[in-house]
């Protein structure tokens, strides 16, 4: 959900690095920042054991993971490269459809992105933590956060498109071949030293300077490519906090209450339950009409620019806010 600066562990993941590296279902707990730095260092001290090299050696492109090496192989690693994880199961035809797809695109990556295979049968625990409700499922892990993410078998060109995409948003960075851009941008724009500024109060838990930080890189440059999301973020993150776990029985407890929906549903997002947080203020618009159901949608698209349209998921919301108003 976070902007992500390549070449460096995001400061503004703050949030679902607690959640992935503790049970991959936990809440969400703000001054996770300190368990983020923590997985970075353990992955720049010493790669995942099963790598043949580093990334991009033959034979470190693909993984087998295990619920004993999901730690080093995904999270830790991620802090390096991208991670797609591949999950799947003997019985499952469409996986091996699947999986040779994603194996030989990984192969061909260069080390630019990892595979990680995850046999659901022998790793329920994954599973569950992943909350997999069907397979073949793909998730991408990017410095200890799921960023994007599919289900089902597709063609190999639309499997290329989602790891070429994944591998350009995080890192800014071509895969080798694919004749893209040198990413010669993105890395500039990593030296912004007014981003430092926002990002050091985010790893203390200043919510209020690093909102401050990013308007004033906005006041300055309003298309400035990260500070507007950043931004969007850091107030979530901030109504979040201050909403508490005590906002979802409030919100239970008065249903018609739209603002006690909305901010429930920041809540939710805050703590990494992004369909939680739709499926919240899609019910609120299915079920109202006139300023409650507008209310609850201008919501909705907020925190959809919150997540960014890139996410699988706000493309599936959209199409169920699209069905509830017409």
């Amino acid at each position: 959900m976070q902007p992500t600066r390549p070449g460096r562990p995001d400061p503004r993941a703050q949030a679902q690095q607690a959640q992935l590296a503790a049970s991959l279902a936990g809440a969400v707990d703000l001054a996770a920042v300190k368990a983020r730095s923590e997985a970075a260092a353990r992955a720049q001290a010493a790669p995942p054991s099963s790598a043949a090299g580093p990334a991009g050696a033959p034979g470190a492109a693909v993984v087998d993971v295990t619920e004993e090496t999901f730690q080093a192989e995904v999270l830790d690693r991620s802090f390096q490269v991208p991670v797609v994880l591949d999950l799947w199961a003997e019985w499952c035809g469409p996986c091996k459809q699947l999986s040779p797809v994603l194996e030989r695109l990984a192969a061909e990556g260069g080390g630019s992105w990892v595979l990680a295979k995850v046999d659901v049968d022998a790793n329920p625990a994954l599973a569950q933590g992943l909350r997999v409700q069907g397979i073949p499922a793909v998730k991408a892990v990017w410095q200890g956060q799921l960023v994007a993410e599919f289900t089902g078998a597709i063609p190999e060109e639309q499997a290329r498109q989602f790891v070429t995409e994944l591998v350009r948003a995080t890192t800014g960075d071509a895969i080798p071949g694919s004749g893209d851009g040198d990413g010669d941008g993105a890395a500039a724009e990593a030296e912004d030293p007014r981003l430092d500024v926002a990002e050091a109060a985010l790893e203390r838990g200043d919510l209020t300077a690093a909102e401050a930080a990013y308007q004033a890189i906005l006041d300055a440059e309003p298309d400035h490519p990260v500070a507007g999301l950043a931004l969007r973020q850091v107030q979530l993150f901030r109504r979040a906090d201050e909403a508490g776990p005590d906002a979802l029985a409030a919100a239970d407890a008065a249903p018609d209450d739209v603002a006690a929906q909305t901010r429930a549903a920041d809540f939710l997002l805050g703590t990494g339950d992004v369909e939680g947080a739709f499926d919240r203020l899609l019910d609120v618009v299915r079920r109202t009409a006139g300023d409650d159901r507008d209310q609850a949608r201008r919501h909705l698209v907020e925190l959809f620019g919150v997540v960014g349209d890139q996410d699988p998921r706000v493309a599936a919301a959209r199409r169920q806010l699209t069905l509830a108003l017409y």
